[in-house]
């Protein structure tokens, strides 16, 4: 016999007497088990001295304990946030090697994130949260969120800072408004799932999280309309009762202390009953504040659409009338909803029925229990659709474009295993999938020894609860649960419970998961999951399965002017329901199973291409109270997530695995470590240490390789031990198979340890050369540099001597050339004057004036033909030519003129054109600046007038 259902049998208590006697007889110091942080390191490795180093953590409120591959997490029961802050993140983040740091959920972030980095087969990564109901599996998850959006948003911009804090900003967002829609208070948990999510977290190729994917299962949207006892509806129902303001609650109309049949226990208060969180984080996922009152006021209509209540109707050919104070109701939720009232109440009342090859329509009133089922499934359709709305919003919002990202992180939080007084096929989905994870975490770690026999290795085969026979009793072929249900939903006759239950009990008689309580007098059928006996209700089986939604209630909410359910109810609808066969075609009927079973399939696809990590959530006792750990409650737990035999296969199994082809790839690098020559010092390791290579790869010419790394694995182990221990250091096992190399984790972290260290090695070593070519470039650059300067001034010291002697002898040539001319002009001066007769009417001053005008008049028009702007220089220059000065002596210099009848002096020789120097850029400084022109305007006659006049002057 077994427990079901929280029931123990008579039996049981004696068993119970015996566990108590051993836990007491516990081998080992009380004081020192919470300081093991691996339940590895227990021993004797049993339920009881498990259960013992749990509870000694516990009381010393450490909540997170290894037990080897796997994460055990003890859900506190009250606020811990000092073990949650993102310095804490950091510090793990920062951390050389997490795995040395106490146990925490950051621990298994970042060796996710860390395995996503090292691009080790296969690259994208994946964490199984499982435990029971109020375990603590959301919670877990939304740390493991906020962790990678601290860690995995690092970008060098301020422009990508902002886009990655925004995309932050929403993934966090996105999980209170999830568990304001989805999550519900049940009686095992204030904060239960309804649904199962698959979160996946993308990175770009810098692994920065650029966005995320959330993927929905199964929720449980009859929870709308039905309530067990001590349950409550959705947490979104009394957030918005209690948090709605005056005005809100007018428009609403939810007046205060008003009572509503779908809103059981609405005076108990949870921490879940925020509206404003709920409404902030809408708007930051771009719901903005008008619709987000558009879906409140939905919400508002279905509370309204569950106080409709019918009354019996006598004749069965009239339609059962609302009682009299449902028809409030009937009118505000029309109003709410936006529909006609008289047409909603008459979708409700009527059935229609399709019948004939000319599809007559046929109108039959519904009694009254029909009159509820109908308002309830009208319920549950608006419901859902605006929850898959939701979703893909939220999706739109975070999602990235497939080319930006190239890797993820999964979280999957999947509701926990459900027992309950009674179960229905929700119960029976919820624990169909976590048998199905169970199943994936035995073939992961514990159907691992089949491997290492097939690989050559030697093996003690350690026995483990396979949950196989479970999982073929419900989905199995050709016949099982789920085959019989959805055959009963394909028949087209009435479903009786009584039946159903028969023929379960009678295909299925052989399984040994398969249970009948004789003494329940309810219909029912008891199945053995791995977690413990669970006993299902067949009544309503069927019809759950079926999920029947007649056709005239989508059409009445195509007909609604609300604008949220016209966009959730096209009229318009591109493909044919189930509901609206056409013709007589006998598609086969989408049932809740055979979906489900369907999306499973996809999600556990998705797992097994990823590198699995599970994190085992425990909750110490049923009544969420702090510091209070039930034995009996964890000791079920433990058996069936069956962690001892983890921790057995954990000590002495090998869960990496690692190709030959992919091992030489990464770690060919580690051949550098190896001691050149066979002299070389002997290994202080005994060769039984040493790892065996065993000669069965296929590809040859990867074992001398994989030798030569092996053979550097006592300098890695001898390089990571810790200075001045005087124990013996022994490497971590490992082993080489036919195809595959095999290690633990302490192997693996001591390969990439000294993978690190020989890639520091070589970037040190490119570093130097190049530190040394640059170092040599920049001495040759100077040395180069200091030629060129030594070249450039002795030329520039011969220029500035030959500028030195050519501005001295310029200087001296000029001063002759004006006493010169000024003795040469002032001899013809005085001879045309002595000869000239001066006229008796004027003075003598303007006589000797007018003979100078007659007389050296050419000489301005010379003067006056030179190149506008021509300096003293070039003037003289010409000068010089026009007079035809002799280049002998400067005492030999003479002018020589022809003078005419009327004593007028001509130019023996005018210039031909302007004179022009033509020289290489002169090295002196200001050479290449011209002198400043005259300041006299006026050439010519003129101009000599004047220059005489300041030659009179001086």
């Amino acid at each position: 016999l077994f427990q079901v259902n929280g029931h123990n049998p008579g039996s049981d208590g004696q068993a119970r007497e015996y566990l108590r006697e051993d836990l007491q007889e516990f081998p080992g110091g009380e004081v020192l088990l919470y300081k093991l942080d691996d339940l590895t390191r227990v021993n004797p490795v049993t339920l009881e001295t498990v259960l013992r180093c749990l509870q000694a953590r516990y009381m010393a409120d450490t909540f997170y304990t290894n037990a080897g591959c796997t994460l055990v997490a003890l859900n506190p029961f009250k606020p811990v946030p000092q073990l949650y802050s993102p310095e804490l993140m950091r510090e793990y983040h920062a951390a050389p090697q997490p795995q040395k740091l106490k146990p925490h959920v950051f621990t298994v972030g970042e060796q996710t994130y860390r395995n996503v980095k090292s691009l080790i087969e296969p690259v994208n990564q994946s964490i199984v949260v499982s435990g029971e109901s109020g375990a603590g599996k959301s919670w877990t998850s939304c740390c493991l969120m906020k962790f990678y959006a601290v860690v995995a948003t690092s970008p060098a911009s301020w422009e990508s800072h902002k886009i990655a804090e925004r995309i932050e900003q929403r993934i966090l967002n996105s999980n209170p408004v999830m568990e304001a829609f989805g999550n519900a208070c049940t009686l095992r948990n204030n904060n239960s799932s309804r649904f199962g999510k698959f979160i996946q977290l993308q990175l770009n190729r810098a692994q920065q999280m650029t966005g995320a994917t959330v993927q929905t299962y199964l929720l449980e949207k009859t929870r709308v309309a039905c309530q067990a006892s001590s349950e409550r509806n959705f947490h979104i129902f009394y957030q918005i009762c209690k948090g709605a303001s005056e005005d809100e609650r007018l428009q609403w109309h939810l007046p205060e202390g008003a009572a509503f049949s779908w809103l059981p226990n609405p005076e108990r208060s949870l921490e879940e009953d925020c509206f404003e969180v709920t409404r902030e984080a809408m708007l930051h996922l771009g719901i903005d504040t008008p619709t987000q009152n558009n879906i409140f006021k939905v919400l508002a209509g279905l509370l309204h659409l569950g106080n409709i209540q019918f009354a019996t109707s006598e004749d069965e050919a009239q339609p059962c009338q609302p009682m009299d104070d449902a028809k409030y109701s009937v009118r505000t939720a029309a109003s709410l909803l936006g529909l006609p009232e008289d047409v909603l109440l008459e979708t409700v009342q009527i059935r229609t029925i399709r019948a004939g090859r000319q599809q007559q329509v046929f109108r039959k009133p519904c009694p009254r229990a029909e009159c509820d089922t109908r308002r309830d499934c009208l319920a549950k359709l608006i419901y859902a659709r605006l929850f898959d709305w939701l979703v893909s919003v939220i999706n739109s919002s975070i999602c990235a474009d497939t080319d930006s990202w190239t890797t993820f992180i999964g979280l999957l939080d999947v509701y926990g295993f459900e027992s309950f007084p009674d179960n229905s096929l929700e119960q029976l989905c919820i624990n169909y999938a976590n048998e199905k994870l169970q199943q994936h975490f035995v073939a992961h770690y514990l159907r691992a020894q089949q491997e290492y026999a097939v690989e050559g290795l030697e093996w003690s085969f350690v026995n483990y609860q396979d949950n196989q026979s479970c999982l073929d009793l419900i989905e199995g072929s050709p016949i099982s649960i789920c085959s019989l249900i959805d055959e009963e939903c394909r028949l087209n006759r009435p479903s009786s419970a009584a039946q159903l239950q028969t023929r379960i009990e009678t295909a299925l008689a052989g399984s040994p998961c398969l249970g009948h309580n004789k003494l329940s007098r309810e219909p029912s059928f008891i199945v053995v999951h791995y977690a413990g006996p669970v006993r299902y209700h067949t009544a309503g089986l069927v019809e759950k399965n079926k999920d029947p939604i007649p056709p005239e209630l989508t059409r009445l909410l195509q007909q609604s002017q609300d604008p949220l359910l016209m966009g959730l109810f096209p009229t318009n609808p591109k493909e044919k329901t189930q509901e609206e066969p056409s013709g007589q075609s006998r598609a086969p009927v989408l049932t809740v199973v055979s979906k489900f079973k369907a999306s499973l399939e996809q999600l556990l696809q998705v797992l097994h291409s990823t590198t699995p990590h599970y994190i085992r959530c425990i909750k110490p006792n049923s009544q969420g109270q702090a510091q209070t750990f039930l034995q009996e409650e964890v000791l079920s737990q433990l058996e069936a997530c069956g962690l001892v035999e983890t921790i057995h296969i954990s000590a002495a199994g090998f869960p990496i695995r690692v190709s030959h082809q992919n091992f030489v790839e990464r770690y060919k690098l580690l051949r550098r470590l190896r001691p050149r020559t066979s002299s070389g010092p002997r290994s202080p390791y005994p060769a039984k240490w040493l790892p065996e290579w065993c000669p069965h790869s296929e590809e040859a010419t990867l074992e001398p390789l994989i030798q030569d790394i092996l053979h550097t694995l006592p300098v890695l182990t001898q390089a990571a031990a810790i200075p001045g221990d005087s124990a013996e250091v022994m490497p971590a096992p490992m082993h080489c198979g036919r195809t595959k190399v095999f290690m633990t984790d302490s192997m693996l972290e001591l390969l990439e340890c000294g993978r690190a260290r020989v890639l520091e090695q070589c970037a040190r070593c490119i570093q130097g050369g190049w530190r040394r070519h640059r170092h040599r470039e920049q001495e040759r650059q100077r040395r180069a540099t200091i030629r060129s300067f030594l070249v450039t001034r002795k030329h520039i010291q011969r220029l500035h001597a030959a500028a030195t002697v050519i501005k001295r002898a310029w200087q001296k040539w000029r001063i002759r050339m004006a006493c010169l001319a000024a003795k040469e002009l002032d001899g013809v001066e005085e001879e045309h004057f002595s000869q000239a007769p001066c006229s008796l009417s004027t003075s003598p001053l303007q006589t000797r004036l007018l003979e100078a005008i007659i007389r050296l008049w050419p000489l301005g028009l010379v003067l006056a033909n030179t190149a506008m702007g021509v300096g003293s220089f070039q003037r003289k220059l010409v000068l010089w030519a026009c007079l035809q000065l002799p280049r002998g002596s400067p005492s030999s210099y003479t002018v020589q003129t022809a003078q005419d009848q009327a004593g007028v002096t001509s130019i023996r020789a005018l210039p031909q054109g302007s004179i022009k120097f033509h020289c290489r850029k002169s090295p002196l400084r200001y050479a290449d600046i011209r002198p400043e022109p005259s300041r006299y305007s006026v050439t010519g006659f003129n101009q000599i007038l004047l220059e005489r006049h300041r030659l009179i002057h001086m």
